[in-house]
């Protein structure tokens, strides 16, 4: 009887120890799967960070771009009436 309850034992701690190393397995790709999300989650958040950046970048190029555009529209419009003062005068 001595020698059932230990086989019955080492069985218990085989059957146990099978499904330690099997839920570790899971759990621990679980928690590599979980890292990768962040990881992911972090490169998405620089990528949109240095979009922004970028399109701020250009958006300050384009208004300057305009700006320089109006103010040369208003040189040729106050050269136009300095030419057509001199054709009158």
């Amino acid at each position: 009887m001595q020698n059932g309850y230990v086989i019955l034992g080492i069985l218990a701690l085989l059957f146990m120890s099978m499904y330690g190393y099997a839920y570790y397995s899971v759990s621990l790709e679980k928690i590599r799967e979980r890292k990768k999300k962040k990881k992911d989650l972090e490169k998405e958040e620089l990528r949109r960070l240095e979009s922004k950046r970028k399109q701020e970048i250009i958006d300050e190029k384009v208004k300057k771009f305009n700006e320089r555009k109006e103010e040369i529209h208003r040189e040729l419009v106050l050269l136009e009436k300095m030419k057509e003062k001199q054709k009158v005068g």
